[in-house]
């Protein structure tokens, strides 16, 4: 009953065009000055302004023409996010974040419908969201579910960000921006634990200027045991994790016009797959089920089988210099040089109930099951962004370059670590193995390097009370990616009877104009119409036979909005409705393993396939509405609602690949968007009293999405409505609702030290839904569920 109204008031903010998450400005550190100032003497009840920078200068989110929600320091506390993952609840809802299959070491980022759409868990490949903290690209997937530091925003910039923020920005952009040090002595420590043996810390310390330098540390650790226990005694159970980081930043005023900014970050991230669920048996008759692979239809809290299961470790670290350097009034120029490191292991046997299938020819005596797969990933970045960022009468420009550099190389194995030891599957026992001695599946490095130059410039007419603007923008790109495949299938490749490593040497060049036209109605209304372009960077498949090169592929797109502020700045409002082109779309298919003579002639062929990458012909097609409110009815009481409709038409594409039997299927298949729900939602409720001796904080959100793909292709497809088809079945819907009392603001009397108490939880009504589901004749249906109820208790002190 609890479930079916909130859903029914989900549905409603849904139908009234409410959207959300734009959270009423959080901002603890001052306004820059570019930006519109709080007038302190305001209506405090007033929403204040939140500050952006998705146009490389500080400026109001009101009266910047791009679609933008934003999440403040204090919505990130509310909802108890730990890291990025955490996103994938739901709170914005254009945004979908979730782990790679099973791996919470490497995170899939999509905003409308783009982003993923094959495996971007490779050297030279990449995602088609782009991840920025402090102005530095975080080039993999991988790394991206450490810790988070102290943040002041994320920004989520939806839509084609190819101009300001170049590749691999076609579906949008995740800015995220830190708190800088205030040159103020402050200490924020907060401390906490939970259910599943999870406790939290972290410790925010600003110190004192000295000689115009300004030093800030902050240092996180974040533990929660296994959510499903392994029954096999000394190893880790599944969805585990242990993140810890340090970061330091130094702020140097070295002059009224000129900063410079060093940051050095490290960061430890371990944690274990999630465990995959048979949730119905195999439908096929060739094939049966060990009596230990038992039907799991709901959320488990023990696997079935105990298995050899390992920490994932990912190991991060990074150095950032930006400078500031005012050369005349309201022009500057600005730097950021920054190198990373990342080396990360990926060892996952959550899969093993899967596995445990067998031909009704055999018994079970003597069969290997538990697919123990193993990967490490290792990579450096180096880049440069220059930036000249005015303001002249009537003209606001921005120029700048940039050069990026990244070093990849992996590895992968796998292997079976169990065996049974009965025919009928009852028992089992754990083989001797040694991963070191195991052999290499496949293996590969590049070197992707990308230049790009780019401007962008709004021209405010002197005519309608400087009312009208118009921006246009244009960058230039060029990515090169030169690598070597040396090992595929457990071999060096051997291609039309030439053993060789396989080699990849390919370069794209880009052009990705915008064009936005903006009118400011009122003071509180201001509409936009805007065209952008956008694109992900051409590569090569580490899963491929041949290593051949495919192109990049791209989005443009059309978008309108309305940015409007009503009862006296107690209500905002922001729509956005967008079309646009899909084109060059990167699939994978399956294809043979098959070699030729010279001349073209078959010479072998086997069943082992590798998986090759195509640019789709044809264009698919974008659209969607968004839409967020935030609303303050009375003192102290904000509410806010999000929805959005998203629609991704991708063309029926015919696999272009040789098959075992020797031909080329010419039949087109349908192709779905992943990780993309229809229609998603987001309401909350957030209310603060004050009382005696402290304010009493309450926060409740509530999260829904009708449910996605986490394949593009149906397991069998044999023509339109054929009786032999079995289709790609789609994930569950979501029902999330998080919850945190807090009192707040209790002062200790010390030094003006403030204390906050406070219990959370996250997933509060225990919902569970299968976010991820799959389904074949010989498995059956297995997949992902959603994680368990969590909660817990912890403690703030401020001064």
């Amino acid at each position: 009953m609890i479930k079916t109204s909130m859903l029914r008031a989900s549905l409603w903010l849904a139908g009234a065009s409410l959207c959300a998450l734009s959270a009423p400005a959080f901002a603890a550190a001052p306004v820059p000055a570019e930006a519109p100032a709080v007038d302190p003497t305001a209506d405090t009840e007033q929403l204040t302004d939140i500050v952006v920078t998705a146009e490389k200068r500080p400026q109001s989110l009101q009266t910047t023409p791009i679609a933008i929600s934003v999440l403040g320091s204090q919505d990130i506390t509310n909802r108890h996010v730990t890291s990025l993952l955490d996103l994938g609840d739901g709170s914005i809802p254009s945004l979908k974040v979730a782990p790679f299959y099973s791996r919470n070491s490497a995170l899939v980022m999509n905003i409308r419908g783009i982003g993923v759409l094959s495996d971007s868990n490779q050297p030279a490949r990449d995602q088609g969201v782009g991840i920025y903290i402090d102005g530095v690209y975080m080039g993999r997937a991988q790394g991206l579910g450490t810790a988070i530091y102290d943040v002041e925003n994320i920004e989520v910039l939806k839509g084609p960000q190819g101009t300001l923020f170049g590749r691999n920005t076609e579906g949008g952009a995740v800015n995220i921006t830190t708190k800088k040090p205030s040159g103020q002595f402050k200490a924020n420590m907060t401390a906490g634990f939970g259910n599943y043996g999870s406790y939290k810390g972290e410790v925010h310390l600003d110190l004192p200027a000295w000689h115009d330098i300004a030093v800030k540390i902050d240092g996180v650790v974040a533990h929660r045991d296994a959510m499903v226990k392994n029954p096999l005694q000394g190893q880790y159970g599944f969805n585990y994790y242990n993140k810890r980081g340090l970061h330091a930043e130094t702020l140097w005023r070295a002059a009224p016009n000129f900063t410079a900014d060093y940051a050095f970050d490290i960061s430890y991230d371990a944690s274990t797959p999630l465990y995959l669920q048979l949730t119905t048996p195999p439908t096929a008759t060739s094939v049966k089920l060990a009596t230990l692979g038992t039907i799991q239809p709901v959320r488990a809290d023990t696997a079935n089988v105990g298995v050899p299961q390992q920490l994932s470790i990912g190991k991060t670290w990074g150095h950032r210099l930006t400078l500031d350097w005012e050369i005349a009034p309201k022009i500057t120029v600005k730097s950021i040089s920054s190198y990373r490191d990342l080396n990360q292991s990926q060892y996952d046997n959550g899969s093993a109930a899967t596995t445990m299938v067998i031909g009704t020819a055999s018994n079970f005596t003597n069969a290997n099951f538990s697919r123990y797969s193993l990967a490490q990933f290792r990579q450096n970045q180096v880049s440069q962004e220059l930036q000249l960022i005015g303001e002249v009468p009537h003209l606001k420009f921005v120029a700048g370059a940039l050069f990026y550099q990244e070093k990849v190389q992996d590895n992968a194995q796998a292997f079976y670590t169990n065996q049974f030891t009965d025919a009928a599957g009852s028992a089992y026992i754990i083989k001797t193995y040694d991963m070191n001695t195991v052999s290499i599946d496949r293996a590969s490095h590049v070197t992707s390097s990308s230049v790009g130059a780019f401007g962008q410039a709004t021209y405010t007419p002197p005519l309608l009370n400087d009312s009208l603007h118009l921006t246009g923008g244009l960058r230039f790109t060029r990515d090169k990616k030169v690598g070597q495949l040396f090992i595929i299938n457990g071999a060096t490749p051997t291609v039309n009877g030439i053993t060789a490593p396989q080699q990849l040497n390919a370069a794209w060049s880009r052009v990705d104009p915008m064009v936005n036209l903006a009118w400011d109605i009122t003071r509180d209304m201001h509409v936009y119409g805007k065209w952008s372009t956008g694109y992900k960077s051409g590569g090569a498949n580490s899963r491929s036979l041949t290593y051949a090169p495919f192109n990049p592929e791209t989005v443009s797109m059309f978008e309108i909005g309305a940015k409007t502020e009503f009862l006296n700045r107690h209500a905002r409002l922001n729509v956005a409705a967008y079309t646009g082109s899909y084109k060059d779309i990167q699939l994978d298919f399956q294809a043979t393993y098959q070699q030729f003579d010279a001349n073209g002639n078959l010479i072998t062929t086997g069943t082992r396939t590798t998986t090759e990458t195509y640019n789709a012909p044809g264009t698919g097609r974008l659209k969607g509405v968004e839409a967020e409110l935030t609303l303050i009815p009375i003192t102290g009481l904000t509410l806010t609602g999000s929805y959005a409709h998203t629609s991704v038409k991708i063309p029926n594409t015919a696999n272009p690949f040789r098959q075992s039997n020797g031909t080329i299927n010419t039949l087109p298949i349908p192709i779905y968007a992943v990780y993309t729900p229809t229609n998603s939602a987001s309401a909350s409720i957030t209310y603060e009293v004050p009382a005696n001796g402290f304010t009493l904080r309450g926060h409740f959100d509530a999260n829904y999405d009708n449910g996605f793909y986490q394949g593009y292709t149906d397991p069998v497809y044999t023509g339109p409505g054929a009786a032999g088809n079995v289709y790609q079945p789609k994930g569950d819907s979501a029902f999330i609702v998080n919850g945190r009392i807090a009192f707040a603001d209790i002062d200790l009397g010390a030094g003006g030290a403030k204390l906050t108490v406070a219990g959370w939880a996250r997933n509060l009504l225990n919902e569970q839904h299968m976010f991820y589901k799959a389904f074949s004749s010989t498995v059956g249906t297995n997949g992902f569920f959603n994680e368990a109820r969590t909660y817990g208790l912890e403690a703030n002190i401020k001064f």
